[in-house]
């Protein structure tokens, strides 16, 4: 990544970044409402179109080269705008090479197999890039505020005694690892909401009718763990921020620029692998100028023998036409 684009925008995201081995405290590393200089949404703008058009061109890239897959895992609190981040960032890319899982309540098969077993079920393909809107840092975040979920999980009694969550990070972090050197990045995006503007959407959800299918009061009542919540999301940071799989968080008070930081972190690691188209062997060349020849010599009379090779050949003055 030498060129000066892909430069700016690991300059970007830099502030993003957890430091693996860190320790974080969210209230204190991380302002939900940092918006890098940036005046408003209009200014920005331009920035998410760039930032769509360049993903286009490097998923086309990784579909084509089929060697590397990606996964993009989005976690926040509700109302973090996880959907409209993947509406907006992927809008440009072909849907063919893109899937995203949701992931809610496990269900009994799911809860008849390890943790892991459900999220590795959805793991995209080689030249793929799949989302997780949430993920399986659910298991040591609503699990954690929850603890009661894991009596749902039907594990060995031992395997719920004090360490769980230092060994579930540790398991996760492992597993992950398998994934980067099997040719799998994992580009992790936490949306950090503030405790008023979370109140803020959630009181447009219900005031706008076409909104009110948004809110649940489940919702409402988990506002009541927030600090609970804080600690745990500060405590899977710090843990499980690696130089094989690190965190970037994201600020999502200003939903445009959430959308941007999303854009330039997906886009600088489909960058850092750069895909490439693969080259036709000598072989397989000489077969298609064999079909060109074919192709050429079946134009009917008035039409271009080869319309793409006119529209882009070079005019008299050695200009390219494209």
């Amino acid at each position: 990544m030498s060129d000066e684009r892909a430069e700016r925008i690991a300059e970007f995201i830099a502030p993003l970044r957890v430091k693996p081995g860190s320790e974080v405290d969210l209230s204190e590393d991380f302002d939900p409402g940092y918006k890098a200089g940036i005046g408003g949404k209009k200014d920005g703008q331009e920035l998410l179109r760039t930032g769509v058009t360049l993903l286009a061109d490097y998923q086309r890239r990784l579909a084509a080269e089929g060697r590397y897959g990606v996964l993009m895992c989005l976690q926040s609190l509700d109302a973090g705008g996880k959907d409209g981040t993947i509406r907006h960032v992927m809008s440009g890319v072909n849907p063919q090479g893109v899937h995203v899982s949701n992931f809610k309540v496990p269900s009994d098969e799911e809860l008849d197999h390890d943790f892991l077993w459900r999220y590795a079920r959805r793991l995209p393909r080689r030249g793929e890039i799949g989302i997780f809107n949430r993920s399986h840092y659910e298991e040591v975040l609503v699990v954690r505020v929850h603890p009661e979920h894991l009596d749902r999980q039907r594990l060995p009694e031992g395997s719920k005694r004090k360490g769980v969550w230092r060994r579930r990070y540790r398991e996760i972090n492992d597993w992950e690892r398998y994934l980067h050197d099997n040719g799998f990045r994992i580009v992790k995006l936490f949306l950090n909401l503030s405790k008023e503007e979370q109140r803020v959407r959630f009181l447009k959800r219900i005031d706008v009718p076409e909104r009110n299918w948004k809110f649940s009061a489940a919702d409402a009542r988990e506002r009541s763990f927030w600090d609970d919540y804080q600690k745990a999301f500060s405590r899977m940071l710090s843990a499980t921020s690696t130089k094989w799989a690190p965190w970037y968080v994201v600020p999502a008070d200003h939903k445009w620029f959430a959308r941007i930081c999303v854009g330039a972190v997906l886009a600088h690691t489909l960058m850092d692998i750069d895909p490439q188209y693969p080259e036709v062997g000598e072989k397989a060349r000489h077969e298609l100028f064999v079909v060109k020849e074919e192709l050429v010599a079946a134009a009917p009379p008035g039409a271009a023998a080869d319309p793409y090779a006119a529209s882009v050949a070079p005019d008299r003055k050695g200009r390219d036409r494209r």
